[in-house]
């Protein structure tokens, strides 16, 4: 969350305390962002994937996905921030959208696709 700092940030799952779940992290990122518009409301999920090979060599790739933090939930698919994410360019929340519609788009499918390219695949 750019209006935040970047909070959540790795911590994303622990936001609400270490026993918090997916609706009180959502419910503290709402009421982190009250009042303010969709302008500040700038967000994106990142992926960052490391690959150690013997002998040294190392591979590091990450993938994004840009959107922003919607004012309420929208959806029932997916997990974690998924219903009050809507990603660039897009109208449905990642918890709106299906599966493998939202596995094309997403920073994991990002990561993957850069690693698979890194790796000459």
């Amino acid at each position: 969350m750019d209006a935040l700092g970047g909070a959540p940030g790795v911590r994303s799952a622990r936001y609400a305390g270490e026993d918090a779940d997916d609706a009180e992290n959502n419910l503290l990122l709402l009421a982190a962002l009250a009042g303010r518009g969709a302008a500040e409301r700038t967000a994106r999920f990142r992926c960052v994937l490391a690959l150690a090979f013997p002998g040294g060599r190392e591979t590091v790739v990450d993938g994004v996905c840009e959107g922003r933090i919607l004012e309420a939930p929208r959806g029932d698919r997916g997990f974690g921030y998924d219903p009050l994410f809507l990603p660039e360019g897009g109208t449905r929340s990642f918890a709106e959208i299906p599966a493998e519609e939202k596995s094309r788009i997403s920073h994991r499918a990002r990561a993957a696709a850069a690693l698979r390219a890194a790796l000459g695949f």
